[in-house]
């Protein structure tokens, strides 16, 4: 059976800053350098603003420790007994072992110039540097004026609570992300693919993302009931709408980081209710310790139930 080719669309990508933060989380460095390299290519494609880049840069560091941690697991403390001390296979324990701390070492190193000095030696950086910087009518950068009627479009809607927006938002990031996504969409004519994971601008079920229904409700009265807006968490899939060529082995790493972010997630939800647990654990004793006592009382307490008579008939109040 034929795969159902996709259909090309006439749109415009803006890519949220979780995606791009991704690129450090790639396991292959050719396929994280593949998708930045058809960005550039197709720049005049992609929708961003200084608020991505601020907050790209804001969470980049903590990223690359994120991503590096893996590094610091390999343990190469090893004890050997004495009477194995001379035997060939500890010598080439010891060996491998001498290879892998030569090899953290490197590892260490190239980590500390890519934090020092990312535009020389971070590619990911480097290449995301070109786009913020790129001079484009779908640039929302600190030199176009526009920025301020986007701030206060974004303003409103955030005090009136309009999606998208996190319950814990207290930051208009979102919402200008929002209004400049409609910006662009009104002058250009084009419709529009968003990428991200962010559960405020939609949810995604049985890996199908699903638009807020407030966002496509309002997109279709500001710009048009026959315009598109795409929601989806995957890169791979908006290039294919619009036909940037993807390979298997782009797709595959994509969906791994799409599954390990996810387990993250839940693990640190877990961690989280776990620390809440003692303390609900204490809340609920204390409860059944009061139960106790009324029921302790409700059988000594004779006048109490004296005054308890339930062969009394029932009397209707009407």
């Amino acid at each position: 059976m034929t795969k159902k080719k996709t259909e090309k669309i006439d749109a415009l990508i803006f890519i949220d800053t979780n995606i791009f933060l991704d690129f450090y989380r790639i396991r292959n460095s050719n396929v994280s350098l593949k998708y930045l390299e058809e960005i550039e290519k197709h720049i005049d494609l992609i929708i961003t603003s200084s608020q991505v880049e601020m907050e790209f840069k804001k969470n980049r560091q903590a990223v690359i420790l994120e991503s590096i941690s893996e590094v610091k697991k390999i343990n190469t403390n090893i004890s050997v007994p004495a009477i194995l001390s001379d035997s060939q296979a500890v010598e080439m324990i010891l060996k491998s072992k001498r290879k892998i701390e030569e090899k953290q070492k490197i590892l260490k190193n190239k980590i500390d110039r890519i934090l020092k000095n990312p535009i020389y030696n971070d590619p990911v950086f480097k290449s995301l540097q070109k786009l913020f910087s790129y001079k484009s009518d779908i640039n929302l950068n600190r030199e176009n004026k526009i920025r301020f009627t986007i701030r206060n479009l974004a303003k409103k809607r955030f005090l009136l609570g309009y999606p998208p927006r996190k319950k814990s938002d207290n930051s208009i990031g979102d919402a200008i992300n929002w209004e400049w996504i409609i910006k662009c969409a009104e002058t250009t004519g084009k419709h529009i693919i968003i990428v991200t994971r962010d559960s405020d601008f939609g949810c995604t079920y049985e890996k199908e993302s699903h638009l807020n229904d407030w966002l496509v409700q309002e997109f279709k009265q500001r710009i048009s009931r026959k315009r598109k807006v795409i929601l989806t968490d995957k890169l791979s899939t908006a290039f294919k709408l619009v036909e940037i060529p993807v390979t298997e082995e782009m797709i595959k790493e994509e969906e791994f980081v799409i599954n390990t972010s996810l387990s993250s997630y839940n693990m640190k939800k877990i961690r989280e209710a776990m620390q809440d647990f003692p303390e609900r654990t204490r809340a609920m004793q204390e409860a059944f310790r009061k139960i106790a006592d009324l029921n302790s009382r409700f059988h000594r307490d004779s006048d109490w139930n004296n005054d308890l008579n339930f062969d009394d008939p029932v009397i209707d109040p009407e």
